[in-house]
């Protein structure tokens, strides 16, 4: 390969980076110029029928977006939570509600989603629905997912997702979106500006 023509291929490739990185950013302003409309949620669940409405008017759900088979995303966020709910007093944690809705309805049955968030609490609640019902939901929460095939894979297909969590009220009014991080810092310092230091 000569001189002029790794030029070249550098210069494409310095560009390609920066044009990324333009769109990037313009993602990233575009989702803090506000937060998604948010809304209701009513699902089958783990507990029965479940509504954003049943909560308390002090109580917070902690909503996430996710699939059990997922392999470290859903996880390791579900295990964020849990431990900050740990570190709150039984008080405070009895204000923060944690609700899984799976994106992945052909799999994530509700007796599979009981198994799997057992492993992280026993408050923690598991929904899901018709691929009607969780692409309406996804909208107004501004979730983006989409089944991806692997046919190599013994699972058959993965779903991508977004990762944020969401604190919302029982009016559906989404307060904060905690964008995803693998340490409990940032949930635990949203909850602490929703919910009052202690």
């Amino acid at each position: 390969m000569t001189r002029r023509w790794r030029s070249v291929m550098g210069a494409g490739v310095a560009l390609l980076l920066a044009v990324g990185g333009l769109w990037a950013y313009q993602q990233w302003v575009g989702r803090d110029e506000g937060l998604p409309a948010g809304g209701p949620i009513e699902l089958p669940s783990t507990r029965g029928d479940f509504s954003l409405s049943q909560l308390e008017d002090d109580q917070l759900a902690v909503v996430f977006f996710g699939y059990t088979w997922c392999p470290d995303v859903c996880p390791m966020s579900l295990a964020v939570v849990r431990q900050v709910r740990q570190r709150m007093s039984p008080e405070r944690r009895d204000r923060v509600v944690p609700l899984m809705v799976s994106v992945d309805p052909e799999r994530d049955t509700l007796a599979r989603l009981e198994e799997y968030l057992a492993y992280f609490g026993e408050d923690f609640i598991g929904a899901t629905g018709s691929r009607a019902q969780l692409e309406e939901i996804a909208e107004r929460y501004g979730v983006v997912w989409r089944k991806v095939e692997t046919p190599e894979s013994a699972m058959g297909y993965t779903v991508d997702h977004s990762a944020s969590l969401y604190l919302v009220d029982r009016d559906g009014e989404i307060h904060r979106r905690v964008l995803h991080s693998p340490t409990p810092g940032p949930l635990q310092a949203a909850l602490a500006a929703e919910l009052g230091e202690g």
